[in-house]
This record gives C-alpha cells, structure tokens and sequence, in this order.
C-alpha cells in the first residue's frame, strides 16, 4: 500500500516553493491547494514553477475548487459560471501538474435528488468534453459532502464517478457528518474497483443538519482510518483540520506505527 498523507493548503503563491520544501522536510508527500475563494495562483510562469518544485520534493498536488459551485442551480449564469470555475482549476491545475480537482457539486434546492443527479451528470460530462479539447491533465473529482441537504452522498459520487468517468474524493469527515458514523468498510468496499483513491480526513463537528466545522482530528480516529484502508491501492489522504500540517504529521506517525 502506498499512503501520502499532506495538508490542505499550500500559502500564498510568493511562498508556495519554500512551503513545499518545508512539507517535504517534515515527510509530507501530497499538498491540496486551496483556491476555495478563487484561483489565486494567475501566472502560468509561477504555476508551471510551482509545479516543477513540487515535482523536485516529491509532493503531489490536487487543488480545491471555489466553494461557489452549483451545477444544478435554476439559474443557467451560475451554472455557467460554475464549470468556468471548474476549468479555470483545470487550467492551472495543467500548469502545477495537480492530479486531481476537488469540488462540490451542488444542490438539490427544490428539485428531487434524481432530476439534480441527472442535471449535474449533464454539465460534468459538457465540463469532461471541453477538457479534452484543451488537453488539461487533471482528473474531476466531486466530493462526498457534509450536509444533509446537500447533493453529495456516498452512492451519488460513486455513480458520478461511474457515470461521468471522473475520479471522485471521499471526504470521511462529511460522511461523519452526514451518516454519524465514518462506515469506513462499506464505503471502502463500494469504491474497491478503484486502483487510486484520493481522501480527505479531519475531526469534525455536526449536528442533526451534517457539517458544523472541522476541527482537530483525534488520534483515535486516525488509527481507524488507517487500519481500515485498503493494503494494495494508491492513496492519497488530505487533512483539513484547523492544523493540517501538525495532524498530517501525526497521521504519518500512526501510520509507521501500524506498520511495524
């Protein structure tokens, strides 16, 4: 098995090939970056640079997308503007060599979960086509999510996955939130067909709703987490707790523990 645990979150650009280089000092092998309020990396010429460092450290990067995402919104501007969001990820994504483009879908809003299912498969196979033709690098990966009320279950991304022929991000923390309980054997049995499977994982709080906010992630849970993963398949785990760097350290002690 081949684990790579890393933060999400890399810093600002003028600081992203010193991080980088700190995260590999500190073991860390994976990095997602977090354009989750807008792509902040604009330059081709210090994403391609990025990349080559991160390449030279031995980090693989994935990016998280804008929040403001909504593939099933009534309004066909936001939908628009939402796959120009997704490509822009895509994009510079290209430029850094990132594997992976995280991103919640959408919402159900006031259509059932079927009609939602089928309007966001749409739009990410039209976002699929328009990849292709520009040759972007990165794979699509909608993410299972916290809430409710929010398109994103476990079996939604595993047939968007199958559906739309992206790879997908299983976020435990959400499913947590979502289920009251990580269900780490079933949800890992549903995706056992995968060779590659990309993870995010932190403590979290929830109520009756899913999601509150993240917080730090307890010991406990880490050891669950790994003991419950798959031996013969790459993964890769990001965490998103308030100290992503001291619990991915931490992760990577329990893991070498584990493994003796």
């Amino acid at each position: 098995m081949s684990i790579k645990f890393g933060p999400a979150g890399l810093g600002p650009t003028k600081e992203a090939i010193s991080n980088l280089e700190k995260y590999h000092n500190l073991g860390l092998k994976a990095c997602e970056i977090a354009f989750t309020y807008g792509v902040y990396i604009k330059n081709k010429e210090d994403a391609i640079k990025i990349g080559k460092a991160a390449k030279k450290f031995n980090i693989q990067l994935s990016i998280h997308a804008p929040y403001w995402i909504n593939l099933n919104s009534t309004d066909k501007d936001k939908i628009e503007k939402s796959k120009q969001r997704i490509l822009r990820c895509c994009e510079v994504g290209t430029y850094l060599g990132a594997k992976r483009i995280v991103f919640h879908p959408g919402y159900y809003g006031k259509m059932d979960k079927d009609e939602t299912y089928e309007n966001i498969k749409r739009e990410i196979i039209d976002i699929q086509k328009i990849i292709k033709q520009k040759k972007y690098t990165p794979l699509l990966a909608p993410e299972t999510t916290g809430k409710v009320n929010v398109f994103g279950s476990i079996d939604e991304i595993k047939k968007l996955a199958k559906d739309t022929k992206t790879s997908f991000c299983i976020d435990f923390a959400h499913i947590l939130a979502r289920y009251k309980n990580y269900n780490f054997k079933e949800v890992l049995k549903k995706f056992k067909n995968y060779k590659k499977i990309h993870i995010h994982f932190s403590g979290i709080e929830y109520g009756e709703k899913g999601e509150k906010h993240h917080k730090l992630t307890p010991n406990i849970d880490i050891e669950k987490l790994i003991s419950n993963l798959p031996k013969d398949i790459d993964i890769t785990v990001i965490n998103e707790s308030p100290d992503t760097i001291g619990d991915s350290i931490k992760s990577i002690e329990i893991y070498r523990r584990q493994e003796q």
